[in-house]
């Protein structure tokens, strides 16, 4: 994007915002590689920490609510610390480097959960959620794409898995896509485009809720409590609670 930036004279003002989990041995090594590309590109760097917004890492939090549930708390936590981040530095669109294999997976998740309201909006590549657009640029390229392209340009890249994804409900969602390209190689990106097609109507279209200031925090919800304030609110419960996947 910088590239593009550079090239075609498009005047984006771009900044960098990261996101540390607090996963050790794998976080803390990704964020080095952020931080090189920071300064190789001359981009301002704003990194946010779980612990630092939410008093908790994903080490902390898997040792009480386990593996399975790694992937909701994270996922929620990350998003509302990206649009903290974003705040913060003053953007008005997030953009994010979600692939075609990512968006499969969602897909698949949202349609195995019955989730029809995120079934439908989970591949929009512009989104208009809460006070900032997200954009994904990368939504229809593939995932080995993207790292081909990276090793032959000789980009400083990261590609190690989260320690805790292959144990999660994303990381059953991501076997089962690679099991079903080794049988039909298109079936990533049509799951991509299945998913564009899906339409919300009915009792279900009623579901989703005008956005409003979360009564704890503040940050953009659909309920009273945002859902990183109620997933909070279950791991501060005394015998710490459990987040249904």
């Amino acid at each position: 994007m910088t590239t593009l930036n550079e090239r075609y004279h498009y005047g984006i003002e771009m900044k960098l915002v990261s996101v540390d989990e607090g996963i050790v041995g794998y976080r803390d090594d990704s964020l080095e590689t952020v931080k090189r590309n920071s300064s190789f590109y001359h981009l301002p760097l704003h990194i946010l920490s779980y612990k630092e917004l939410f008093q908790w890492t994903m080490d902390d939090v898997v040792r009480v609510s386990g593996l399975k549930n790694s992937c909701t708390f994270c996922g929620v936590f990350r998003r509302h610390a990206l649009e903290r981040g974003a705040l913060h530095v003053g953007a008005n669109k997030i953009v994010t480097g979600h692939n075609c294999d990512d968006m499969a997976e969602t897909v698949l998740m949202n349609f195995f959960r019955a989730d029809a309201p995120r079934l439908a909006r989970c591949t929009t590549a512009t989104l208009s959620e809460g006070s900032l657009s997200r954009v994904k640029p990368l939504k229809y390229a593939y995932e080995k794409e993207i790292v081909l392209y990276a090793h032959f340009k000789r980009l400083d890249y990261f590609t190690t898995e989260c320690t805790y994804s292959k144990d999660a409900f994303r990381g059953t969602a991501r076997q089962l896509l690679k099991d079903l390209e080794s049988i039909r190689p298109r079936c990533i990106a049509d799951i991509v485009h299945s998913g564009e097609q899906t339409t919300v109507k009915g009792t279900f279209a009623q579901t989703v809720q005008e956005a409003k200031p979360c009564e704890r925090c503040g940050h953009v919800a659909s309920q009273r409590l945002c859902r990183a304030c109620v997933l909070l609110e279950s791991l501060n419960k005394p015998q710490g609670g459990v987040a249904s996947t």
